[in-house]
């Protein structure tokens, strides 16, 4: 649940891949599963994340975090009030994010970025992505160009792979592979869907359990293109573009503190999971039909200090709360 703000309005924080562990949990990709904390505040949010990161030897990616951790460990040692806004420089990649903001959101969102701008921070508008002409028009198409550069690619094989490490570790079940799974569903197609538009809750049966299943978990030649294309879209010539802000008026170049976004729109927290990088959500107001929606702030790897910086001095600015809603 990458924007748990759009959901219940709570706060949402996903750190970088290989800060904290993935073991035990239902896998669907290695390159971007991340676990992290859901909380009413920002600092709850911390004080559950400081005990949830560190290195474990049964989750490989968590050697990563050697060296790219603050010197003493203590992540909660950053929470801040509004004053850390004072000299903040934030960006808004608007091509291709800001501009598909859903329209009832917008207004709020763009009185909140006022705020923080009287808060003491400058923001940057057209801090945008350097890779634009792999978003299509209508948002993120996660199995956009040939199958090399899609991202389903990495997810097929990596769901296949990780799915069965994961059921061979249960002990109360025989299920212990895809292929038990897809054969589960027709077997109870009734509850659990399987073929498209028989039971009415899944309309496309379990499509890409079958596309997952016929690839077979090879990593082969164009899985390892794919990795490389959608890391190197998502990251150097994403987010990393984004962040390495260049000012038209002065010719100074600098790294922004973080990149505000709609965090209720697909393609925000999906370049966040495809880069494996940090992103924090923020409920900061609430829909017509009664649903909360939330500002999320994006940065670069291992940059989880700066996310509950200014995460948590927004917080402190805004002094907002949703009601949780229950269903």
């Amino acid at each position: 649940i990458i924007d748990p703000s759009m959901r219940n309005g709570i706060v949402g924080f996903k750190p970088t891949v290989g800060l904290t562990s993935r073991s035990g949990v239902v896998p669907e990709s290695e390159h971007q599963d991340s676990t992290g904390p859901l909380a009413r505040t920002v600092r709850d949010a911390v004080y559950a994340f400081q005990y949830m990161w560190g290195v474990d030897e049964r989750d490989v990616y968590t050697k990563n975090q050697t060296g790219n951790v603050p010197e003493n460990g203590d992540y909660i040692s950053f929470l801040a009030d509004k004053e850390a806004l004072k000299g903040a420089k934030f960006g808004l990649p608007w091509e291709k994010l800001w501009t598909h903001a859903k329209p009832d959101q917008v207004s709020r969102l763009l009185e909140v970025i006022k705020l923080i701008e009287d808060a003491g921070a400058t923001v940057y508008n057209n801090t945008n992505f350097g890779n634009l002409d792999v978003i299509s028009d209508d948002g993120w198409n996660w199995d956009f160009g040939s199958t090399n550069e899609s991202e389903f690619t990495v997810v097929k094989v990596d769901f296949y792979n990780n799915i069965k490490t994961y059921l061979s570790e249960l002990e109360n079940t025989e299920i212990k592979s895809l292929e038990d799974i897809v054969a589960y569903n027709y077997n109870f197609t009734g509850t659990e869907g399987g073929y498209a538009g028989i039971n009415p809750a899944f309309s496309s049966g379990q499509d890409a359990f079958l596309d997952s299943l016929a690839w077979g978990g090879e990593k082969n030649e164009t899985y390892w293109q794919a990795v490389e294309f959608v890391q190197r879209t998502s990251r150097q010539e994403g987010i990393d573009y984004a962040l390495n802000y260049t000012d038209s008026a002065t010719g100074e170049n600098f790294k922004l503190d973080g990149l505000l976004v709609p965090s209720g729109l697909s393609i925000t927290y999906q370049h966040a999971a495809k880069a494996g990088y940090p992103m924090m959500t923020l409920p900061v107001g609430v829909q017509s039909n009664g649903r909360p929606f939330g500002l999320g702030i994006m940065q670069s790897a291992w940059e989880e200090p700066k996310l509950i910086k200014y995460g948590s001095a927004i917080e402190d600015l805004l002094q907002y709360k949703c009601k949780p809603l229950y269903y």
